[in-house]
C-alpha cells in the first residue's frame, strides 16, 4: 500500500490535447467534479469525495468518469487523516481507453426496458421479486467497465433488471472484485453470479453460492413459523441445517 505523497500525479500540464478534449467534453456534474478536480490537484481520493463533494459513495463517483470514457488508475494509500487505507486516483494513458467506452454507456430508449419486461418480466432478476415498472432500472449483466457498450443494437441478453438495492450490491461486489479492477476479462464477468444469477460458478472470483429468497402475502406466514422454530440462532444457518436434515 503506497503513501499518498508518493503517488505520481498527473495533472492538466502533463496531458496531451487528445486526453484533455475526452476530459473537458464531459458534462455529466459528478463525473464533471472528478474530473475537474484532478486536472487541478493531479489526484483526488476518496476521502476528498467525502469531505469537499459530500459524496457518501466515493466509487460510484470514479465509475461516473470510467463511464464516460476516462481512463483512472486507482491506487490503495493511507489517509493522513484517518490512518485508514482509501483509493485514490488519476488519470491514466488515453491509450488505455478499452473498446466500446469513448463517450460513455449509451442511453437506453424507454422502449428498450419494455423489451426487458416482456422477457423476464416485471421483476428483480437477483432475488426474483416481481415490482413494479418504475421500481426497476436497467443494467448491464456485464460491467460496463469491463465490456463497454458495442456499436451493434442493444440485445436484451446483455441486460437485466434490478432494484436499487440490489443495484447497490452488485456495484459493491463489482468494486471490490479482482476482475472488475485489473484483469477486465468479459468471460469472467459471464459466469458470475451478479451477470448470472440464473446460472453461475463463482460470485466475484470466489467458490460463493446464494439464494435470495423473499416471502411475501400469505406466505410470510410460513416465514414466521420458521422464524420462530429458529429459537434464536441465526435464521440463514437455521435455514441450511433444517435442508441439510432433508
Amino acid at each position: 500500500m503506497a503513501e499518498l505523497n508518493d503517488i505520481k500525479r498527473t495533472p492538466a500540464s502533463s496531458l496531451d490535447e487528445a486526453m484533455l478534449t475526452l476530459c473537458r467534453s464531459i458534462e455529466a456534474k459528478r463525473a464533471r467534479t472528478v474530473i475537474d478536480h484532478i486536472l487541478e490537484h493531479g489526484i483526488i481520493t476518496n476521502e476528498e469525495l467525502s469531505d469537499l463533494y459530500g459524496y457518501d459513495h466515493p466509487p460510484r463517483a470514479i465509475r461516473d468518469v470510467r463511464e464516460n470514457g476516462i481512463p483512472l488508475i486507482t491506487y490503495s494509500v493511507v489517509s493522513p487523516k484517518t490512518g485508514r487505507r482509501m483509493g485514490a486516483y488519476t488519470f491514466d494513458n488515453i491509450q488505455n481507453i478499452r473498446g466500446g467506452r469513448i463517450g460513455g454507456r449509451k442511453a437506453f430508449p424507454k422502449q428498450f426496458k419494455q423489451a426487458l419486461i416482456a422477457r423476464y418480466g416485471s421483476r428483480d432478476t437477483i432475488t426474483g421479486a416481481y415490482l413494479e415498472e418504475r421500481y426497476l432500472q436497467i443494467d448491464h449483466r456485464i460491467p460496463y467497465e469491463v465490456g463497454g457498450d458495442d456499436n451493434g443494437p442493444l440485445d436484451t441478453k446483455d441486460f437485466m433488471l434490478l432494484d436499487s438495492s440490489s443495484n447497490r450490491a452488485k456495484s459493491w461486489s463489482c468494486e471490490h472484485c479482482e476482475n472488475f479492477l485489473r484483469k477486465h476479462q468479459p468471460q469472467i464477468c459471464s459466469s458470475c453470479f451478479w451477470a448470472s444469477p440464473e446460472d453461475y460458478k463463482h460470485i466475484a472470483e470466489t467458490q460463493t453460492r446464494r439464494i435470495d429468497l423473499v416471502w411475501s402475502g400469505d406466505e410470510a406466514a410460513q416465514f414466521d413459523r420458521l422464524k420462530a422454530q429458529s429459537a434464536g440462532q441465526d435464521f440463514a444457518t437455521f435455514l441450511k441445517r433444517k435442508l441439510d436434515k432433508q
